[in-house]
C-alpha cells in the first residue's frame, strides 16, 4: 500500500464520517485500511478521499467514502458472514467488505470493471473476493443463502431473488427509486416476512437487469 495516502484516510475518517454518525469501529478501521486511491484512474488519486462520488470507466462511479460507510454499517456484519455484492463497479465496496466478513460474492455486468476490480483485490491481496459477470439482479444462487446483500445501484424495488437468496434473519441494503433519486432501504429477513426501514436520501447510477432497469 502507498502509505503517503494513511493520514488523507484518517481525516477522511475523522472528518466525513464520524461526525455523520458512523461509529462502528469495525467499519471506521476498514475504512482507514483500505486504500481507496487505489481503485480510482491514477489522475484523480489526488481527489480519491474527497467527500463525494468520482467518475470510473464506462459511466459509473465509485461512491461517496460516507455512503460507503454507510451501507456497510447497515449490514451490522460480526466477521463471520457471507455477503453477495451486486454492482462490483471499481472494487472499493467490495474490499471494505472484505474485511469485515468471511467471505464476499461479487456481480458485476461490466467487463472492464471486473477485470480492473480483480486485478485491484490480486494487489491487495484480498483474496476472500470472488467476482463474476453476469445480471446481478439475478444474485448469484449457486452459493446463496447469503447474510447479508449490498447493491451498490439505484433499482426501481428491490430484486425478488435477492429476497430469495438472502438468510433468515440477514439484511439487504439498497437504493430504490426513480432514475433520480432513491433512498437507501435495509430489508431485514424476518421469521414472520421482511421488514423495511429507509436510511437516506441517495443519488445511484441505474441497476440495470431483469429486475432493475431495462
Amino acid at each position: 500500500m502507498n502509505d503517503r495516502f494513511a493520514t488523507i484516510r484518517d481525516r477522511m475518517v475523522q472528518e466525513q464520517l464520524i461526525p455523520r454518525g458512523i461509529s462502528n469501529p469495525q467499519v471506521i478501521e476498514a475504512m482507514r485500511e483500505v486504500p481507496r486511491h487505489c481503485f480510482v484512474d491514477d489522475a484523480l488519486q489526488s481527489r480519491a478521499y474527497g467527500d463525494f462520488p468520482l467518475p470510473i470507466s464506462a459511466g459509473q462511479t465509485i461512491s461517496q467514502p460516507y455512503i460507503v460507510a454507510l451501507m456497510t454499517e447497515a449490514l451490522a456484519l460480526t466477521g463471520a458472514e457471507r455477503v453477495l455484492e451486486i454492482g462490483t463497479g471499481s472494487g472499493y465496496q467490495a474490499a471494505i467488505l472484505s474485511r469485515l466478513c468471511s467471505q464476499v460474492y461479487t456481480v458485476e455486468r461490466i467487463n472492464v470493471l471486473l477485470a480492473g476490480a480483480r486485478r485491484v483485490f490480486d494487489q491487495l491481496r484480498y483474496f476472500n473476493i470472488v467476482a463474476k459477470l453476469d445480471d446481478g439482479t439475478l444474485g448469484w444462487p449457486e452459493y446463496g443463502p447469503y447474510d447479508a446483500i449490498i447493491v451498490t445501484a439505484g433499482g426501481p424495488e428491490i430484486p425478488q431473488p435477492l429476497v430469495d437468496q438472502l438468510e433468515d434473519r440477514g439484511r439487504l441494503v439498497i437504493p430504490v427509486g426513480d432514475q433520480h433519486l432513491q433512498v437507501l432501504q435495509l430489508l431485514e429477513k424476518k421469521d414472520d416476512g421482511v421488514q423495511i426501514r429507509d436510511l437516506e436520501k441517495v443519488r445511484f447510477v441505474d441497476l440495470v437487469g431483469e429486475h432493475g432497469w431495462r
